[in-house]
């Protein structure tokens, strides 16, 4: 059935008729706000899925093309094809008053508006859409999400990707049979507004060069300096400012932006000042001295601990102040042993991926394990009792779903639970629904043919940890938590790369939606729509100071993580690839914070696990506790 007939025949299907401007975009890099597009494709498509135009150029961007062997644009190839500036007008026309659709959409949307900076022209895209973080909702029975396996999975021909052209009308096609999905799902559509707080300025920053030095703690009375202090200067300086922190970087301190408890000395030379940094420091007992004073002491800076001299350290272990606090379940960390591919905590190996891929065929299911390679919806009930179903599921063997998809194979009712809105859908999909009780000894009906042999991710429970295969580590791995889409409240993701001693290097390393890139780049925030959020961590090129990356989120205003309900956090190489590991963590219920993932070193391994851990308190407290001082 094409779309035009469907917009026609089911006005339910009208909530997902928009017009509609496909995008795809070769660039000669992967950092929007240093590299150039090369060539640029647009389709404009009504909401009857019908093509209304196309628009396709190579472009000189005026630099070296970059992976030649993946877009195959040599300069050759682009010496004589139109700036951006030159096109920037006619592509703005084909994108007014249409929603953005792009396969990665945050990639290309990004890329859009640094051209279009530079150009001076207004970028007129108000939302767009990614077809990614829709076919996360979707979850068809597919190996991957890539834009080429969809194309075959919904039966869309595919000349030549990486032509920017043709994948443009791949995604097309990708796109109209991912709406049909979705309508018969009844899954709302992750539109994002934009520009979205997570996206960067569009101007360029100088980074900081990160301190290659532990923090030795702070300035003693009449003591030296030395290397790996932080150091905080407030006020008027007779040394111009940038000539003082360039002399101390080079000496091997660490120039901080803000003051916190771990900051060794504040520099001022009006010691009565009244300024944030000043009060800071005062209210936390930081050492205050005069420029005078820290200019004498920087001729001879005693040499520090390097980070890599650390290589003993245990990155799990937390301070004693975070380990008093609030768990909202369960044990912290288990130990790791050895599965196929991967190693896995105790408890929290799952469904087929720990034993078997499509060609091993079916899989033999445990016995004590009842529901491996299973998908289970828990509907209604109180936040606590659904919190033990969704635990109840993954003790068996199976995973917790969050949200209604193509994936779900059983679902349980508890109290209320078939008043829930989607039971219409879900009746009309056929999926088996169970009471209660069914969860105590399941009897389950077979899997879906298209279940079988499915590769599913590593089920971890709370705490569960798994070691990243060594070959992936120079890969960008994606952490991405989802929630159930509400109105009520609003979820943001953060992120701390922190040290050895459990702080952030420089305020820099504390990415949320105001800062969401490290400075270095190996670390982004990335918004994929109102209920999914992704960390994008390239490991191999993380600062040797980085021990660890905390990922947290926090609920903005008065609202707490009971009224959000279960996040569901995936770990995967690459944003296309199915996720190596995931875990549903809903134990919070009055929390305003929550931990949910870790990637920290052991020796010379990477390891994520799942955290779940929830805090009262807000968003500057946590920060406070990793060494950032956030301001109202």
């Amino acid at each position: 059935m094409s779309l035009a007939s469907v917009v026609a025949e089911d006005s339910g299907f009208r909530a997902y008729a928009f017009e509609w401007a496909l995008v795809d975009v070769e660039t000669s890099g992967l950092v929007a706000r240093r590299d150039r597009v090369l060539s640029v494709a647009v389709v404009t498509m009504g909401p009857d899925g019908e093509r209304t135009g196309e628009f396709s150029t190579l472009l000189d961007p005026g630099c070296d093309p970059g992976p030649v062997q993946v877009h195959g644009l040599t300069a050759e190839r682009l010496r004589g094809a139109p700036e951006f500036g030159q096109v920037a007008g006619r592509i703005a026309a084909m994108l007014q008053d249409r929603v953005l659709v792009a396969h990665h959409a945050q990639f290309d949307y990004d890329f859009l508006a640094h051209e279009f900076a530079r150009a001076a022209t207004p970028l007129p895209v108000s939302r767009r859409l990614c077809t990614l973080a829709l076919n996360r909702r979707v979850d068809p029975p597919t190996e991957d999400l890539r834009l080429g396996t969809l194309a075959a999975h919904y039966g869309v021909p595919q000349h030549k990707a990486h032509d920017a052209l043709d994948d443009t009308r791949v995604l097309a096609g990708v796109l109209r049979a991912s709406l049909r999905e979705a309508a018969r799902l009844g899954l709302p559509l992750p539109l994002v507004d934009c520009p979205p707080r997570q996206d960067p300025r569009f101007l360029p920053r100088q980074s900081k060069a990160p301190c290659s030095f532990r923090n030795p703690g702070r300035l003693s009375p009449g003591g030296p300096l030395a290397q790996g202090m932080k150091v905080a200067v407030t006020g008027e300086t007779d040394t111009p400012r940038t000539e003082l922190v360039a002399r101390s970087a080079a000496a091997g301190l660490n120039m901080m932006t803000s003051v916190s408890r771990h900051t060794s000395v504040l520099v001022t030379n009006d010691a009565s000042t009244g300024s944030a940094k000043a009060r800071r420091a005062a209210a936390e007992g930081v050492p205050v001295i005069d420029e005078r004073t820290f200019l004498r002491l920087l001729g001879e800076v005693r040499a520090g601990t390097p980070h890599e001299q650390r290589s003993d350290e245990r990155p799990d272990e937390r301070p004693a102040e975070r380990q008093s606090e609030r768990e909202v379940e369960g044990e912290v960390e288990r130990e790791a042993v050895s599965v196929p591919g991967a190693r896995v905590a105790e408890g929290g190996a799952s469904t087929a991926q720990a034993s078997a891929s499509k060609a091993a065929g079916p899989v033999p299911v445990p016995v004590d394990r009842p529901l491996t390679g299973r998908r289970v919806l828990v509907l209604g009930g109180t936040h606590p009792t659904a919190a033990a179903g969704r635990a109840r599921v993954v003790e068996l063997g199976g995973a917790a779903a969050i949200n209604l998809s193509a994936g779900v194979t059983d679902v349980v009712l508890l109290a209320d639970g078939a008043a829930d809105r989607r039971m219409a859908r879900i009746a009309a999909l056929e999926i088996p629904t169970y009471p209660a009780d069914w969860l105590d000894a399941p009897a389950v009906a077979p899997l879906p043919r298209w279940v079988i042999g499915r590769r599913g991710p590593l089920v971890l429970p709370r705490g569960g940890v798994i070691d990243l295969p060594d070959q992936q580590l120079s890969a960008v791995w994606h952490l991405t938590a989802s929630w159930a889409q509400r109105t009520t409240c609003e979820v943001d993701l953060v992120a701390f790369l922190v040290d050895e001693d459990e702080q952030v290097s420089c305020d820099e390393d504390f990415l949320f939606y105001g800062a969401p890139e490290s400075p270095d780049g190996s670390v982004r925030l990335l918004a994929d729509g109102p209920a999914e959020q992704t960390l994008a961590v390239r490991l191999g090129a993380l600062p040797s100071a980085v021990r660890k990356v905390v990922v947290a989120a926090a609920v903005d205003g008065t609202p707490t993580f009971g009224d959000v309900g279960a996040l569901q956090i995936t770990a995967g190489c690459g944003s296309s690839a199915p996720p190596l590991a995931q875990s549903a963590l809903d134990a919070a219920t009055t929390e305003r914070t929550l931990l949910l993932a870790e990637l920290y070193r052991r020796g010379p391994r990477w390891r994520f696990r799942a955290v779940g851990q929830g805090y009262d308190h807000g968003l500057d407290v946590l920060a406070r506790g990793y060494g950032v001082d956030v301001e109202e």
